[in-house]
């Protein structure tokens, strides 16, 4: 998630202010990719901590008069302290917020709390839990980054050792956590991670080191010229999962530890220095306002007269003609039913047949790694399918993934509270993507409001338009990392050929992915939107250049992964069992299905589905797992009742994150021709 980095150079280095600042700069740029909706540093310098951030992206800070003044002083100060050969060092952050609005100072990172500054990536699952349980510690923010600080300085206070509180601090929480931090009274940067994303290079001379969260930013930041001589030759070590380093500020020596030992070290004991000063200088102006992030609203609190309306669709809805196997409605396209009531969707049916667990491991076989560096890339979605395919790569593989999530601005918190169960858990590295959220939330809104004025039910895979370059970055990670095996975690149940049914594309029966499309139905396809925005101008906004990246990342470009469930079992009951009692995998509290809980968007395009066809994606999960013999049509029929109930919180949110109005919104579908006889 966020981009964490830093610089430090000992006494006598050769750091020149301008190095510094080109540096910092391109690690801001390089980190970038992982976090875009707030940026900061802390510079520490002698007796002093600055520290000074923004709720912008970094590329944005970097331009500001405030951020150029701020080198301009820093500089002056470097100046004076490297005629007397005294260290500098620097932390940084580029953010990904998933707790703590960022238009509130005190939750943008450099984080300063009782007198430690801290950079944090990752997410804190039970950081409300430790407060309750740590009283004393006092809270000030919104943000889990500071509960970690609070640990560390809690347990300092108690043991001889600044070892012993980091590895105590590790030991109580849960999830994903990769840290840089300062003190204001201990000459030494602590680095720490569960995960393993942090990466540390050093000059040959000793006297100068740089730290990012991904090896890559490291490698393209060291192939800057700036960089070159002073840090030729020079290898990347990542810090290991489970792992710290305590770092002197003074010679930069490392004093490396684990988590899971016992017993404290002897060199790193309380000693404690001349108390430095923490200076926040951070400009007063320019705090932005986000929308609210969690899902608030429930069924009580929804307007009467939207309870109504549903109402009415769904006694309408109950009594459409279903197929005599599956449950799929008269509504779906294409659907024909012969003299016995099966459907063709039935008749035309192929199961799934898995290769097998010895074809897979004939499969991976050659891209192994005897070394224990990342051999695979998990894309990692924090749903059900690709949590639990991460469990398997890494516990029953024994393979040593990179989990990779693509950031659209739809992924929910609970779907990144997951990821970061599983990677704490697991001890594996995430690597983050994000979008430019804020213009892809605003692309979602053009696109949705240009689809109320018009409504054409081939039209609503639009509004997930912005997500399908996770394809494009995953290869782009393959190049960056030289990791060739990339897993996709895809599901072959999840079949929703009605979403390019509606645009007139006569169903696949083949089990494949929708992005295998023959040519001439990828060319249907991008017909039939090219009428739609020529019959609605409202489709022609800001959102169309990315829209066609969108298309062009889903049909057009190389999807060469590995599918893991074409060779594994998928059973729903194992995969729920595992990530619930392995990892204490949270459930959605709108719903009792554990499917597309983490993804933003299904609640509301799956209301407009069942509110004008009478049937949903839930619909033609569940005809497959007939079709496969997992349950019966009885158990499918209870499970579509239950599944294509509206999840009003999650409809509210997905409004206010866009942009739109959640009871027009809703009374507008409501309003609008139905499929069905009302």
């Amino acid at each position: 998630m966020c981009g964490i980095f830093g610089m430090l150079a000992g006494n006598g280095s050769e750091l020149t202010p301008d190095l510094l600042h080109s540096a910092v700069d391109n690690l801001f740029k390089l980190s970038e990719s992982r976090g875009k909706e707030a940026a900061g540093l802390a510079v520490q310098i002698g007796d002093t901590i600055y520290v000074y951030k923004e709720p912008v992206a970094a590329s944005t800070m970097l331009r500001s008069r405030e951020y150029r003044d701020l080198y301009r002083r820093l500089n002056g100060i470097h100046s004076a302290y490297q005629a007397a050969k005294s260290p500098v060092a620097v932390l940084g952050h580029s953010r990904l917020v998933t707790s703590g609005l960022q238009d509130l100072h005190q939750n943008n990172q450099p984080l300063i709390s009782q007198g430690v500054v801290g950079v944090h990536n990752g997410i804190i699952v039970n950081d409300q839990e430790l407060w309750q349980q740590f009283p004393s510690m006092q809270r000030r923010c919104e943000v889990d980054t500071e509960v970690i600080l609070g640990l560390i300085r809690r347990f300092y206070r108690l043991t001889p050792s600044l070892v012993g509180a980091v590895r105590q601090t590790f030991r109580h929480i849960r999830g994903e956590s990769s840290i840089a931090t300062f003190f204001e009274d201990l000459n030494y940067l602590v680095l720490a991670t569960n995960t393993g994303s942090l990466y540390v290079s050093t000059n040959r001379a000793g006297d100068m080191s740089v730290f990012a969260s991904e090896r890559y930013i490291l490698q393209m930041l060291l192939k800057q010229t700036f960089m070159k001589r002073a840090f030729e030759r020079c290898d990347i070590v990542q810090v290991p999962p489970g792992t710290g380093w305590l770092i002197s500020l003074s010679d930069l020596s490392i004093e490396k530890f684990l988590f899971n030992e016992i017993g404290l070290s002897s060199s790193l004991t309380n000693s404690t220095t001349k108390p430095k000063k923490i200076v926040d200088i951070s400009p007063l102006n320019g705090r932005n306002e986000i929308k609210a992030t969690d899902p608030v609203r429930d069924a009580a609190k929804v307007p009467s007269k939207i309870l109504e309306n549903f109402g009415l669709n769904e006694r309408a809805i109950a009594s459409l003609r279903r197929c005599k196997t599956c449950v799929l409605p008269e509504t779906m396209p294409f659907i024909i039913f012969d003299e016995e009531g099966i459907c063709n969707f039935c008749r035309k049916y192929m199961r799934v047949k898995t290769k097998g667990r010895l074809e897979l491991e004939k499969a991976v076989s050659a891209y192994r790694s005897k070394s224990g560096d990342p051999d695979c890339i998990v894309m990692f979605s924090g749903g059900r399918d690709s949590s639990y395919g991460l469990h398997y790569i890494k516990n029953v593989l024994q393979m040593n993934p990179i989990a990779y999530t693509y950031d659209w601005g739809m992924v929910t918190n609970l779907a990144r509270q997951n990821q970061a169960r599983m990677c704490g858990r697991l001890g594996v590295e995430h690597i983050w993507v994000s979008a430019e959220i804020g213009t892809k939330r605003e692309n979602i809104r053009k696109n949705v409001a240009a689809w109320l004025k018009r409504p054409d039910m081939g039209m609503i895979p639009l509004f997930m338009a912005g997500d399908k370059q996770f394809f494009y970055y995953a290869n782009r990670l393959r190049e960056q990392t030289g990791i060739q095996l990339i897993f996709l975690c895809e599901n072959m149940l999840e079949k929703t050929e009605f979403k390019s049914g509606f645009c007139g594309i006569k169903p696949v029966h083949e089990n494949q992915s929708v992005y295998l499309l023959s040519p001439w139905n990828k060319f249907k396809i991008a017909s039939y939107y090219a009428s739609q925005y020529f019959l609605n101008p409202s489709y022609l906004n800001s959102s169309v250049l990315d829209t066609l990246w969108a298309f062009a990342s889903y049909y057009l470009i190389n999807h060469d992964f590995i599918s893991l469930y074409k060779y594994v079992d998928w059973n729903e009951r194992e995969l729920e069992s595992t990530l619930i009692r392995q990892y204490d995998w949270e459930v959605a509290a709108d719903t009792k299905s554990t499917w597309r809980i983490g993804d933003g968007t299904a609640p509301f395009y799956n209301y407009i589905y069942y509110t004008k066809a009478g049937f949903t994606e839930n619909d033609t999960f569940r005809s497959n797992q007939i079709r496969e013999g997992m349950i019966t049509r009885d158990e499918a029929l209870a499970h579509i009742r239950e599944d294509n109930q509206p999840r009003y919180a999650s409809i509210e949110w997905y409004c206010d994150v866009v942009g739109l109005d959640f009871e027009k919104t809703l009374k507008t579908i409501h309003d609008m021709p139905k499929l069905y006889e009302e």
